[in-house]
């Protein structure tokens, strides 16, 4: 008998080590935008240098909010050949969801919108329920998108209109709030890119600082303002329609460095595994500096997980979603947010 249990326990050893050795496969489908393919552009990447496989569909259409992704659901439920309810690949979302046995599937609000609530409702909810009856087993997840850059129009050229974010701390605090809100009524863990990229961008040591003003006019190409550290695109010279080469801004998408970023972040939700150490670099991106962005990222995932199991929020599939069933009201919704503790 001691022999056989012995011999039990070395099997299940080897089981195990096995097991491990092969990794872990993820299917995720992303309904998003270009922050989502900015986020997951080297997700790849890390997961084969992780030992994992990873199998992804991202469902994407520029600037896409919440709303726009809802309306095409519902297009193509009351016409099927309605081409407003399908996507560039004439598949419609239910295609999309019903094509693999999904792990998980993700939603983000249009980054222009994500500071504003009440932009997210009844299109969420929407989406949760076509989840839930086209990918029972899939577990959703909120992708938290992030603020503009500190130099970016939005706050240096403000519209004026009420509620918008004035600085990239006032725009963070407020789609933190919202899309925290959001993950607690539908029961769903959180992808905190948001959280990762604030964190990196306001370190005492490798933050971005944007240097003195200056008159783009001034520049003459390829010179570019000092962008070091810069986790968004910002000054660049790009070819427009005409032809034409000029300077722009784009303090909205993410560079090399803050895709890597947000990938780490995805890396370690996805595989349940730090990115600290993980050997995938891309090319053009230094080593230490790498490091610091794996360490960021683990740290806004492990603080998130600490907020979301205190809120009650497991990261459970669409079954028994005891939040979700409960569901907030709206004004309840926004009295939840502003309680919501910020990041430190």
């Amino acid at each position: 008998m001691r022999v056989f249990c012995q011999l039990l326990t070395l099997f299940l050893f080897l089981t195990a080590s096995i097991q491990a050795a092969e990794g872990k496969t993820v299917r995720i489908l992303t309904i998003g935008n270009s922050f989502s393919r900015n986020a997951t552009n080297h997700l790849d990447d890390l997961a084969v240098a992780g030992g994992h496989t990873l199998i992804h569909t991202p469902i994407v259409v520029g600037g896409a909010s919440l709303e726009l992704h809802s309306g095409k659901a519902i297009a193509h439920a009351k016409d099927p050949k309605d081409k407003a309810g399908l996507y560039t690949n004439s598949r419609s979302l239910v295609q999309e969801l019903k094509a693999e046995k999904w792990d998980y599937v993700t939603i983000q609000q249009a980054s222009i919108k994500s500071h504003d609530l009440t932009t997210y409702q009844p299109h969420a909810d929407r989406l949760w329920e076509l989840i839930h009856e086209n990918a029972p087993s899939a577990k959703l997840l909120v992708h938290q998108t992030w603020a503009y850059r500190k130099d970016d129009p939005r706050f240096t050229k403000p519209n004026g209109k009420p509620g918008e974010p004035k600085t990239q701390a006032e725009m963070h605090e407020m789609l933190s709030k919202a899309y925290a809100a959001i993950a607690t009524e539908l029961g769903a863990k959180s992808l905190p890119v948001g959280d990762a990229m604030y964190m990196a961008d306001t370190d005492a040591n490798w933050g971005f600082q944007p240097g003195p003003s200056f008159d783009p006019k001034s520049l003459k190409r390829p010179a570019l303002p000092n962008q070091k550290h810069s986790l968004h695109v910002g000054w660049n010279w790009k070819k427009g329609k005409d032809g034409k080469i000029t300077l722009g801004m784009d303090g909205h998408h993410a560079n090399l460095a803050g895709e890597y970023l947000g990938a780490c972040v995805w890396y370690e939700v996805l595989f349940g595994e730090s990115p600290i150490g993980n050997a995938y670099v891309p090319k053009g991106l230094a080593a230490d500096y790498a490091r610091f962005l794996q360490e960021t990222a683990h740290r806004a995932v492990t603080q998130a997980s600490g907020r979301a199991s205190s809120a009650g929020i497991l990261g459970r599939g669409m079954d028994g979603l005891a939040l979700r069933d409960s569901a907030l009201k709206s004004k309840e919704l926004q009295t939840f947010a502003d309680q919501i503790p910020q990041l430190q």
